[in-house]
């Protein structure tokens, strides 16, 4: 038998603290699980709607052939082909971009799509040189061009709505695909030789879905974008932010004014260089604008993004719009998850507090429960969330906890009188973590203030209390 009653009951408050340290984690199993299965919600949508869209052009692309014949080593001749591609990049692209945002849902999971009207206007000077024979490497190499064609490259063509073009002011008809190996996805035009003698105006109208992601890549020589959305909650990002933004309660805009001296999109649109979307939009799924902690696993964008940098290869430059959720469930209540260990730890102070200032003995299976009833908390929060939002979830699941734990610790703690703060301070907390929440670059300053709070009202609480005393006697 041990002689320190002290010592047996901190052993045993410390069996009670592993296995509610188990059950919280099996908690946070159940919220990871959720999240995978919102992910896998998501991405059928986006399979059976559209994706992320980037928009790429237009810009005049010419495929040419350079053929010759050499001789071998037993002296035969012997073919050879090298197949390149002359580009002319637009002097000046104007996108005057307006979206409508749409909520599709597949059970519980709701993803935010868009509608974009986009309507696209670039200049290019006058292009003589597209039709003249393009130089050859090899001597006496054989060079044929095929006819020049304006592509406009995206990152999911299954959002085209509709689409026309007008060249000059003439209407041409558009095609499917761009024909270009790096960037297939698209549209394109073939351009009629009479209109390479004279500067070319291209007029396009888009109408394009896509799924809370657009991104535009300046390959003019002088890019001007302008974007406008009913959705409050804009994130900027890509390589360049906006020159002018504006964000109310329902709506932002924006806009974008680039030149190519300040951009490598040029040079690496002619090296073919991979156009790699961001995948902020899938992490903002599972964990919303302000979790950076967490990250989910990498969608195919992400496998050829980290591909290509392994190869030392820099994809296209452009800059991005996400239209995040910022109350997103699922990311909230993993973070919620994230504070149970400092929860419990915080619980068991103020029980323990009671214990020694009032002399009173309360056994390790009633610290289990009321710990219990913490963990229990958090696995309320995302099964209510998921039917009632996140705020309304956590107000529910916060009171029933609190009155629990009220009517619990009135009856461990010999009365009401006694029950009632602690109950208060259970609510304080579940008040602060709310708090930290909501905050994004206050959350870690906020925080420490409010441990040192604690730890300074834990110390004045029991700065007289004789410890030798209570080890030889405590409860």
């Amino acid at each position: 038998m041990f002689k320190n009653r002290f010592l047996v009951k901190a052993a045993a408050l410390l069996i009670t603290f592993l296995l509610l340290m188990s059950g919280l984690t099996l908690v946070q199993d159940v919220v990871q699980d959720r999240i995978r299965n919102r992910d896998n919600a998501v991405q059928g949508i986006v399979g059976s709607l559209a994706g992320p869209q980037t928009l790429m052009g237009p810009v005049v692309v010419q495929r040419c052939t350079e053929s010759w014949t050499t001789t071998n080593a037993d002296k035969k001749p012997e073919a050879s082909t090298r197949v390149f591609r002359r580009y002319a990049m637009p002097d000046t692209l104007e996108h005057q971009a307006e979206l409508q945002m749409d909520q599709r849902a597949r059970g519980l999971h709701k993803v935010s799509t868009y509608v974009l009207g986009n309507r696209i206007e670039a200049r290019f000077s006058a292009l003589p040189d597209l039709l003249q024979p393009a130089p050859a490497r090899m001597p006496q190499a054989r060079v044929s061009c095929e006819a020049p064609r304006l592509i406009l490259a995206l990152s999911d063509p299954r959002g085209i709505r509709n689409a026309n073009l007008a060249l000059n002011g003439d209407a041409i008809a558009l095609q499917p695909g761009t024909r270009h190996p790096a960037y297939p996805q698209g549209l394109s035009a073939e351009l009629p030789p009479a209109l390479l003698k004279a500067p070319l105006a291209v007029a396009l109208t888009l109408e394009l879905l896509g799924t809370e992601r657009l991104a535009f890549v300046p390959l003019a020589d002088s890019n001007q974008v302008s974007l406008a959305g009913n959705w409050p909650h804009p994130s900027f990002g890509g390589s360049f932010l906006p020159s002018q933004r504006s964000v109310s309660d329902s709506s932002f805009s924006a806009s974008w004014n680039l030149s190519a001296l300040a951009s490598s999109a040029q040079q690496s649109f002619a090296d073919s260089k991979p156009l790699c979307p961001a995948s902020d939009v899938w992490r903002d799924y599972a964990i919303g604008p302000t979790a950076a902690a967490v990250e989910v696993a990498a969608t195919a964008a992400d496998a050829a993004a980290a591909a290509s940098t392994a190869s030392g290869q820099r994809c296209l430059e452009s800059f991005s719009t996400t239209f995040v959720d910022p109350v997103n469930p699922y990311a909230l209540s993993d973070r919620a998850t994230k504070y149970g260990l400092l929860f419990i730890v915080l619980t068991f102070v103020a029980v323990a507090m009671f214990e020694v200032l009032k002399q009173l003995r309360v056994h390790p299976v009633q610290y289990l429960l009321v710990g219990s009833a913490l963990c229990s908390f958090f696995l309320l929060l995302i099964g209510l969330s998921e039917h009632i939002g996140f705020s309304p979830a956590y107000g529910v699941a916060a009171s029933a906890c609190v009155l629990l734990l009220a009517f619990y610790a009135s009856h461990i703690l010999g009365s009401a009188r006694r029950g009632l703060p602690f109950a208060g301070w259970i609510a304080l907390l579940y008040g602060l973590l709310f708090v930290l929440l909501q905050l994004e670059q206050t959350a870690l300053v906020v925080g420490s203030i409010a441990l040192f709070a604690v730890l300074a009202i834990v110390m004045v609480a029991t700065r007289k209390v004789d410890w030798y005393a209570f080890g030889k006697s405590g409860a």
